[in-house]
């Protein structure tokens, strides 16, 4: 590809005469705004910025990126920490205008298009107490967060994100209009579930639909920051035998009143029947002497953006996370150790638990293939100062690098960091030969590589 820094108005003549949407270039007033994503910590400039409104607009982006040797980034919610959904010199095809939701109840279906935030889905399938899993934080996209598998609270009783996708149109390299789905191009839909954005653009997801809410059993318990160990240790033994329906996860935390106060915390979902959500999470109740507790009955969406305020945009995001062979008493201490040296007051340390629907999937079945009961760390860095982000940044390796004796090879593709495409492989373990043959079936000269990229397989 070629690295341009400005487009001459009269190559976008004809680009001008069909598309809808608003084509900015840099000295257009919004396109400072529309720039940026997400994490602050990403500062790219795209020659041009195509804002599609439909299908037939992100087919005229992918041809004259083509037709005129433009660098593609993709961007759907813009929330992904790596921010690859902003190129430098070439065009962002820009999918956040693509708003629309539409649910059948009687099918328990939903159909949306790629700018829909979580936040936005959940308000409509909710209106029908339907949902699916969604993330844990809100304010993010479905587009990436399900292309690269889709964690969430729901996940222990309904699996992935992927797990739920029933379809998805397309546009691939070529300009082409796919629908992929079991019974048409199979092998672009199996790649599609958890192989990020690497085979074209997603102009609509369709999903399938559970009962949900409106009201679930869920909340969080916070301790005092001293008595880490005992609740990780606790957490651990807690987690052997959980029932699907209730997914629950530890972390360290930072009192969100600024204060920078470091706190212990459990955050549970419980989406079956409330007497027996009760019964499960008592341990969660008796455990130590908490000194915050808001667990009980709250609306699934409540639940789902419980976390969106701990994650402001345009606050600077530097994350290292992968799965852990275990929670072992050494790996313990070393996540409290390296908490305690933490220098932000907006930085956290999560532990994710899969188990449930996730592992009963089989390997081979998806593109995201980490169907293992087990832990996922997530080593979240966050500031707002620039000045202080070669200390944060440190702070995250350092912490990562602690705890190489307790890291599994396994990596989960949506928290991957900018700096990290060598660890691609790992984020897709055996299915990554086969998503490099279909790689070089739908986009042989890896037009769309501005992502955790998959290179095409060669022959």
């Amino acid at each position: 590809m070629v690295h341009v820094t400005a487009i001459d108005e009269t190559r976008m003549e004809g680009l001008r005469t069909t598309f809808l949407g608003a084509l900015l270039l840099p000295a257009d007033d919004a396109y400072e705004v529309v720039r940026h994503v997400h994490n602050g910590l990403v500062d790219r400039r795209p020659a041009l910025i195509a804002r599609c409104t439909n299908t037939a607009d992100v087919v005229d982006a992918v041809n004259f990126a083509r037709e005129e040797a433009l660098e593609i980034s993709v961007r759907g919610g813009g929330h992904n920490v790596a921010g690859r959904a902003v190129c430098d010199g070439g065009l962002m095809i820009d999918l956040s205008p693509m708003k629309a939701v539409l649910v059948d109840p009687s099918a328990r279906v939903a159909r949306a298009q790629p700018g829909v935030l979580w936040r936005e889905f959940n308000r409509e399938t909710q209106l029908h107490g339907l949902a699916v899993t969604g993330g844990v934080i809100a304010s993010t996209g479905i587009s990436g967060l399900t292309l690269g598998g889709g964690l969430g609270w729901l996940m222990g009783k309904y699996g992935m994100a992927v797990d739920n996708l029933r379809a998805a149109e397309v546009v691939t390299a070529d300009g082409r209009v796919l629908r992929a789905s079991a019974d048409e191009h199979p092998d672009l839909f199996w790649a599609l579930r958890g192989g990020g954005g690497n085979f074209g653009v997603v102009t609509s997801f369709e999903y399938d639909l559970h009962e949900v809410g409106p009201i679930v059993t869920g909340g969080l318990v916070a301790f005092p920051f001293e008595q880490s160990g005992q609740m990780y240790r606790a957490y651990r033994e807690f987690c052997r035998d959980l029932p699907d329906e209730l997914t629950v996860w530890a972390g360290m935390v930072h009192a969100p009143d600024g204060s920078g106060v470091k706190l212990a915390a459990t955050l549970a979902c419980h989406v079956g029947d409330p007497e027996a959500a009760e019964q499960a999470l008592r341990p969660i109740r008796d455990f130590g002497t908490p000194i915050m507790e808001e667990l009980g009955p709250i609306p699934y969406s409540t639940m789902n953006s419980m976390l969106d305020d701990g994650f402001p945009r345009g606050a600077l995001n530097y994350w290292k996370a992968s799965f852990l062979e275990e929670l072992s008493d050494d790996a313990i201490d070393t996540l409290v150790r390296q908490f305690g040296a933490c220098p932000s007051p907006m930085s956290s340390m999560m532990v994710e638990h899969f188990h449930g629907a996730v592992t009963r999937v089989p390997v081979e079945a998806t593109a995201y293939p980490h169907r293992s009961p087990g832990f996922n760390l997530v080593i979240a860095g966050q500031w707002m100062d620039p000045a202080e982000s070669d200390r944060n940044i440190e702070w995250v390796r350092e912490t990562y690098a602690a705890l190489e004796p307790h890291r599994a090879p396994a990596r989960y593709v949506n928290y991957l960091s900018d700096d990290e495409g060598d660890q691609v492989a790992h984020a897709y373990g055996p299915a990554y030969e086969r998503l490099r043959q279909v790689k070089a079936q739908y986009d042989p000269d890896n037009m769309f590589h501005h992502n955790h990229n998959i290179p095409p397989a060669t022959s």
